[in-house]
């Protein structure tokens, strides 16, 4: 039997939703469009080519869905190595390196690119830490299609009922929901008012969340 905890990245690992909204606000400004803050945050969990090929289709954009995609990647990348522009979430560390010495697999999971899921674990000092990561580019639906997190359990040997996802978004909670997996949902204030309910626990910090809190979602 093997557990396995898989991870979203931006808004749970790093708080870094804050950053995504102020690159995609300029990106929305300089194409003349004016998108609401309930729409902006509609999209958080899903990744790139999704959020700009609806983007592109409902405001009749006149630039391809990769160009855009590479716009906001490339402006993103740029504030995120910014120094200390960019936070890890407070206690996460130290709760994925206990998943670790409890024989836990941990699996990376993110929507983001591949080269921003790289950079965050090395900035981070993460990457000893986890046994498989998959990019937002790995994966041909996005969230809240269950793929995603399908391929990372696979990744790992572990069934998808002795997997617990933790996730700030509502694309996400579904997705994890959607795969036969428990869900850990982390309130995350910068993340919008995203409806967590489908989660199995609500927390609103990782001071919250014990090894035995998970094994105790976990039914394997």
């Amino acid at each position: 039997m093997r557990l396995c905890t898989i991870f979203d990245m931006d808004g749970v690992i790093i708080d870094s939703e804050p950053l995504h909204m102020v690159c995609e606000k300029g990106i929305f400004k300089s194409l003349g469009i004016d998108i609401t803050e309930d729409e902006h945050h509609s999209f958080i969990g899903v990744n790139d080519e999704s959020m700009w090929s609806t983007i592109k289709n409902k405001y009749n954009l006149q630039l391809k869905v990769t160009d855009l995609v590479n716009l906001k990647r490339m402006k993103y990348m740029d504030l995120l190595k910014e120094d200390d522009l960019v936070k890890a979430i407070p206690n996460i560390k130290e709760l994925i390196i206990n998943l670790n010495a409890h024989g836990f697999f941990v699996v990376l999971a993110s929507s983001s690119p591949k080269a921003q899921i790289d950079y965050v674990l090395r900035k981070f000092n993460l990457e000893a830490y986890f046994h498989g990561r998959i990019s937002g580019d790995d994966v041909e639906s996005s969230k809240p299609n269950p793929e995603i997190f399908l391929i990372a359990a696979k990744l790992v040997n572990a069934k998808p009922s002795c997997c617990v996802v933790i996730e700030d978004s509502y694309n996400g909670v579904m997705a994890a929901k959607s795969a036969g997996m428990k869900c850990v949902g982390f309130k995350n204030p910068n993340s919008g008012n995203q409806n967590l309910q489908s989660a199995d626990i609500i927390i609103r910090s990782f001071t919250e969340l014990s090894i035995s809190k998970i094994e105790g979602l976990l039914m394997c």
